[in-house]
């Protein structure tokens, strides 16, 4: 349930670009999520949809892009991108060292907004 949170986050950036552009209708949302951040496309979508009733963004679809998981070898320090839930999460393809640093991955921020 920690989309609704952070749907309601997004939900004020919206609000808060369409007055700044006058917009009186927002079509879809451009997002892009980090693998690692925890949140599912359904609930987001749910979340949203329920936030943005009576608003300029009612009705208004969420176009996800889902960002890679880039770390920083503690081994070698080279970054890598690795798959989260699979056996070779966090081991760096170049020296395999297991472990290092989160670059990206977490992240959740609005990319674009389609308006009418």
């Amino acid at each position: 349930m920690h989309e609704l949170p952070v749907m309601n986050g997004i939900l004020r950036v919206v609000m808060k670009h369409a007055a700044m552009n006058r917009v009186t209708k927002v079509a879809a949302i451009q997002l892009r999520v980090g693998k690692l951040s925890d949140l599912e496309e359904k609930w987001m979508q749910h979340y949203f949809d329920y936030l943005t009733q009576g608003t300029v963004a009612d009705g208004a679809k969420l176009e996800i892009e889902w960002g890679d998981v880039v770390m920083r070898c503690a081994g070698c320090d080279r970054e890598f991108t690795t798959e989260p839930h699979t056996e070779a999460f966090g081991i760096c393809p170049h020296c395999k060292g297991k472990g290092g640093k989160i670059l990206s991955g977490k992240e959740y921020y609005v990319k674009n907004m389609v308006a009418l």
